[in-house]
């Protein structure tokens, strides 16, 4: 059976996206750190070349006798990366905001939390397909099958919410999670715990944390008025927050957007990437795009984006083994969470989680190992019935 075409050409597509907009959207800070005009384009370019040839290599190869090595070698090796970046020297490690998530390799930095979540679907797949089915079981019989889950998870949330401080990325992989064990076999009624469960402690991470208080304070503050206005006045002012941070970067992201319009200001001619806002071309890369596009540009684009992941859950849908059902299933969902959280976040419709738009934004481990998920995806695309 030959791979699926369409998806590798979409995939390749968005990532042509990306590196065009690497050299349009970080105008600004190209000229204040001084870098030269196509220090991003340069990079960008050369990973994305890198990530098709990934993508086309991994579809020649039989998932029967390699899926499973890859996925394991991808889950075990990042996961130790993981624990032991953090006692590296500063030397080898890179950190922001005082937590360590880069390693430094010869000519660029590798995050490993990136392809610890395509080793972390293959490891929920490979095992759910083992442990999980559609056999009625009561509630505490399948809690006691997913409490080992639960186990890895929490260790999962302290590798990276914790020594990472990077809580965006567990709530992406908790939502898949809790997605993929539905699908698997688990009940409606376990699956609504384990999101109650979720929300708890996403609430106590948010309120251990200060920057994350301020974070959903700004994020409040800009919704505020518009919320607020719903309710009755002595309601509204025990929730009115008035001591909250000025919400620049969201308040810059809206205008950009608007700015556009419906057909956009044209490709490198946005205003609002030009120091107003600051990266642009990671987290806000949906915002410069839409300036420069427009809506209708943003809305070709989500169209691709939606159509990547239609083809996605069609191999999934059509995978008569269970283990390749369920890793295209997590991989969808991880572009289907990754694209809604950046979406909503520079609309101020959620706080900003610093999750990057799958294929497009700047950033090498991020589209790379995207690229080996969807390399993997496509590996199966040949045995299932399209």
């Amino acid at each position: 059976m030959e791979t699926d075409k369409i998806l590798f050409s979409l995939c390749s597509f968005a990532i042509f996206v990306g590196i065009v907009f690497s050299l349009s959207l970080p105008v600004f800070t190209t000229l204040f750190f001084d870098y030269s005009e196509y220090h991003f384009f340069i990079r960008q370019f050369a990973v994305g070349m890198i990530c098709i040839t990934i993508m086309w290599a991994l579809s020649q190869i039989d998932p029967d006798k390699f899926l499973i090595h890859i996925g394991f070698t991808i889950f075990f090796s990042c996961l130790f990366l993981m624990g032991v970046m953090h006692y590296l020297p500063e030397s080898l490690v890179t950190s922001a905001g005082g937590a360590k998530r880069w390693i430094r390799l010869p000519g660029f930095s590798l995050a490993p939390v990136e392809f610890f979540k395509i080793g972390f679907v293959y490891f929920l797949a490979w095992s759910f397909a083992r442990k999980l089915n559609n056999n009625k079981k009561t509630l505490k019989e399948e809690m006691t099958l997913i409490l080992p889950y639960l186990a890895v998870f929490v260790l999962v949330i302290y590798l990276i919410a914790v020594m990472q401080n990077d809580l965006g990325q567990v709530v992406v992989l908790a939502l898949t999670l809790a997605v993929m064990a539905f699908f698997a076999g688990t009940s409606l009624q376990l699956f609504m715990l384990a999101m109650l469960g979720s929300i708890f402690v996403f609430l106590i991470a948010i309120f251990s944390s200060t920057h994350r208080i301020i974070r959903i304070k700004t994020w409040w503050a800009t919704i505020q008025n518009m919320v607020l206005s719903l309710f009755p006045e002595n309601i509204a002012a025990v929730l009115r927050v008035e001591d909250a941070p000025e919400p620049y970067q969201i308040s810059h992201s809206l205008n950009a957007i608007k700015h556009g319009g419906l057909f956009g200001e044209g490709i490198g001619n946005g205003m609002f990437k030009l120091g107003y806002l600051s990266e642009v071309h990671t987290d806000f890369a949906l915002a410069g795009i839409a300036e420069e596009l427009g809506a209708l540009g943003v809305t070709i684009l989500t169209l691709v984006i939606i159509t990547i992941i239609y083809r996605i859950f069609k191999i999934a849908s059509r995978s008569v083994n269970k283990v390749y059902y369920l890793f295209s299933l997590g991989i969808g969902l991880l572009i289907v969470f990754s694209f809604l959280m950046n979406a909503y976040g520079i609309t101020s419709i959620t706080p900003i989680k610093g999750i990057s738009v799958p294929f497009i934004s700047y950033g090498g481990s991020s589209i790379l190992a995207l690229s080996v998920g969807i390399g993997m995806v496509l590996m199966i695309s040949k045995k299932a019935k399209l």
